[in-house]
């Protein structure tokens, strides 16, 4: 294939430092140290130019010249209009070529077919791939298994197998296994899944969702009961209370957030290819349902810059249909380009050619024109973009379909049947997560509104960063109101919905998260649902305070406005939090002493020696499950003082093991304390006894390469496991706003 080669006069890319942490953490190819080997413009020229050579495949290409393409892809991508998902940034002209963020695999109901998903999900997730699967059709717990004449251990138990594997994968240090674990409602084994995430830790690779029925919700409202279906038979094996299973769901909701629900009957009824069957699961955060073996091919759009310049600010509406038409056809290149792990997915997804174009930078959008997000207004937009970005993408597909022929499926497809197309792709919009994608642009994520309007940032030097929305500045420099110790005090309480002393309209626009009402996150889900073919990620983010019949009243709504399923956080209600509001503090206090890990009666560790300048140091770490789980300090013949000081540092190190905070979040709270008699070693210096328990922590579980904190922190709340900053709960995850890092991969 003939890639075009790098132009020496290439525009230079702007990079802001949040931004550039990033893309040298995550993106940039290293060399066999870890070095980065390239800068933003190679890398964005790398993705660019190999994308832009699967045009010269199709005579018909308007690009006779693959390098012009590769120009203005190149321009679509630096100027942050666009940007593809992060395995296509990440992949895109190396040696993996895997481009795709997330697949579906079939779960089938034999040992066979479970250990050959367990195989492919470790090849999926070594290529930084996601994956969701229906444990729907393996038999419930205690069913007889013909072949053997046992009985079954149902779904949980090999869910737990998978979620062991994934533990084992590594992923080069760009993306992790995440995974999505779904099961029927009418499943016998339902209630078991209900529970299954109640211990921390538990299933800490998974996000689950329950696959709600129609019948099901039908029964919730009538207040009847339900049948339950063995999988393996069809047969009826008992019934439960539709009412008291979906209250059940609202409690485990309230109390960390898991599981979370899906509408499976609606997410069918949007199904293009039905004839190839039913869709079961979804990716690891439920905006992209799946038929087995699809994977997703995402890419958004930064609608903060599409906006026109004026007195009035509107949005550049050539600008933005300019932007889809490249777009679409950058997404519809890159199923080509990329190289997929399995044989079934390469079939499957050049098949149907699914491709999923989103936004982000919604919350900028509104702000430069002066909407409330929590609006009729903002609403009534909301439905007006993605109505003309799924317009526009169809209109881009269809001439793509002109100039390379439709997807393989579409005769058997609901376009072919109802002479709808012909289409190159079989979907075309998705409202995807865009964490680390809406860092790198320097834009809000996603359809998300701002977590904190200002917030400090800790930085790799130690020193603290405050950043402040750009919009929101403006609008106070505008106002008259900005000042130094407004900004410290906006920084410490993220919000303004409090502040009177401001001007009105400026409370009123800029609002964060959790001055929103729950219903009005789920409106504007639903909004953006109406347009979309796939489906919608977002968190409906509820106050602490909030209550079990509020969390009620928004599933039932979600049932009621068509959306596809729906994730609620209710703030502090889960240890791993770290972005607390005021209140949410009280609940993070209150449920720490209940997050515990007892101790085993026998638990194996090791002893290690080291000098410090108080005396050697016999440092004792157990050890459950491979993890440090409690660790004792003895000073050799120091004084009690000493003695009592090194026993109280490990009782406290043991107590945050074993309340789930993370080896990296302690070492980086230990790591760099300075003391009376530093002593030194052959890779740098034991500054203290903290400091001391620091680097056996990161020697043997880090592999000694994290560097000093920047600041204390609380190790009340795990914070990032990666630089120890802070996470928001956003988009059906955690992310960390400073590095990059996602649980969800």
């Amino acid at each position: 294939m003939n890639i075009p080669s790098m132009p020496d006069d290439l525009k230079p890319v702007v990079v802001n430092e949040n931004a550039h942490v990033v893309l040298e953490k995550r993106y940039f190819q290293k060399d066999e140290e870890g070095l980065p080997r390239e800068n933003a413009e190679q890398m964005f020229w790398r993705v660019a130019s190999v994308i832009a050579a699967e045009e010269a495949k199709y005579e018909k290409s308007p690009y006779a010249d693959v390098a012009t393409l590769a120009n203005e892809f190149y321009e679509l991508m630096t100027s942050y209009r666009f940007l593809p998902n992060s395995p296509t940034l990440m992949n895109a002209g190396t040696r993996l070529g895997q481009l795709a963020a997330c697949f579906v695999l079939p779960v089938g109901d034999s040992m066979e077919e479970i250990f050959e998903s367990v195989k492919n999900a470790a090849l999926i997730h070594k290529s930084g791939g996601g994956t969701g699967f229906s444990f729907s059709r393996l038999r419930q717990k205690d069913a007889m298994v013909g072949s053997t004449g046992g009985v079954a251990s149902g779904p949980l138990s090999f869910l737990r197998i998978f979620n062991t594997a994934t533990e084992q994968v590594k992923q080069g240090g760009t993306r992790r296994g995440a995974n999505m674990g779904i099961l029927r409602i009418d499943h016998p084994d339902i209630m078991e899944f209900i529970a299954a995430k109640e211990r921390d830790g538990e299933l800490n690779n998974f996000n689950l969702s329950v696959a709600l029925t129609e019948r099901f919700m039908k029964a919730v409202e009538k207040n009847e009961d339900y049948e339950l279906v063995a999988p393996h038979t069809g047969d009826v094996t008992g019934t439960l209370k539709a009412r008291d299973v979906f209250n059940r769901l609202v409690c485990k909701a309230w109390e960390s957030g898991d599981p979370g629900i899906i509408f499976l009957d609606r997410i069918n009824r949007d199904n293009p290819t039905p004839a190839q069957g039913d869709m079961e699961s979804t990716n690891p955060c439920g905006e992209q349902p799946l038929l087995p073996y699809e994977a997703c091919n995402l890419g958004s759009i930064n609608l903060g810059l599409m906006v026109r310049e004026g007195d009035e600010p509107e949005i550049d509406w050539d600008e933005l249909k300019r932007v889809v038409h490249m777009s679409v056809r950058f997404l519809d290149n890159v199923i080509d380009a990329s190289r997929y792990p399995l044989p079934e997915i390469t079939e499957k997804v050049r098949t149907n050619r699914k491709i999923g174009l989103g936004v982000m930078g919604f919350a900028d959008l509104l702000f430069q024109l002066r909407i409330p997000y929590d609006s009729q207004e903002a609403l009534i937009l909301a439905e007006r973009v993605i109505k003309f970005v799924r317009e526009q993408a169809r209109s881009a597909s269809k001439a793509l379909a002109a100039e390379r022929s439709p997807f393989p499926a579409y005769a058997e497809s609901v376009f072919g049947e109802q002479n709808l197309g012909p289409y190159r792709n079989a979907t075309t919009t998705t409202v995807a997560p865009t964490g680390t994608l809406s860092i790198i642009a320097g834009c809000s994520s996603g359809i998300e509104p701002l977590f904190a309007l200002s917030f400090t940032r800790h930085v790799m030097d130690g020193a603290k960063l405050t950043e402040v929305n750009p919009h929101f500045e403006k609008a106070l420099r505008d106002a008259g109101a900005w000042s130094e110790n407004l900004m410290k005090d906006i920084t410490r309480k993220g919000s303004i919905a409090k502040m009177d002393h401001l001007p009105a309209e400026i409370r009123r626009v800029f609002v964060t998260a959790m001055d929103i009402a729950p219903e009005w996150h789920l409106r504007m889900q639903a909004a953006f649902q109406k347009y979309t073919d796939n489906a919608v990620s977002k968190t409906v983010n509820l106050p602490n305070s909030a209550t079990k019949k509020d969390i009620h009243d928004i599933y039932w709504m979600a049932y009621e406005q068509g959306c596809k399923g729906v994730t609620v956080y209710r703030d502090g209600c889960k240890a791993v939090q770290v972005l607390y509001t005021g209140e949410g503090e009280a609940a993070k206090a209150a449920a720490a002493d209940q997050k515990v890990r007892q101790r085993p009666d026998v638990v194996y560790g090791f002893t290690q020696k080291i000098d410090t300048g108080l005396g050697a140091m016999y440092l004792t770490i157990n050890e459950v499950d491979g993890k440090p789980f409690e660790v004792f300090a003895t000073i050799g013949k120091s004084g009690r003082s000493i003695t009592a000081k090194a026993e109280a540092i490990g009782r406290l190190v043991s107590l945050a093991l074993r309340s789930g905070i993370s080896v990296r979040a302690v070492v980086q709270q230990l790591k760099g304390i300075g003391g009376e008699h530093p002593v030194f070693r052959k890779k740098g210096m034991i500054m203290s006894i903290p400091d001391a328990i620091a680097w056996v922590l990161e020697q043997r579980y880090l592999g000694g390469d994290l560097p000093v904190a920047a600041a204390p922190q609380d190790l009340g709340a795990p914070c990032c496991p990666e630089c120890g900053q802070e996470l928001a709960f956003q988009e059906g995850c955690f992310l960390c706003p400073g590095c990059g890092y996602t649980k969800c991969g």
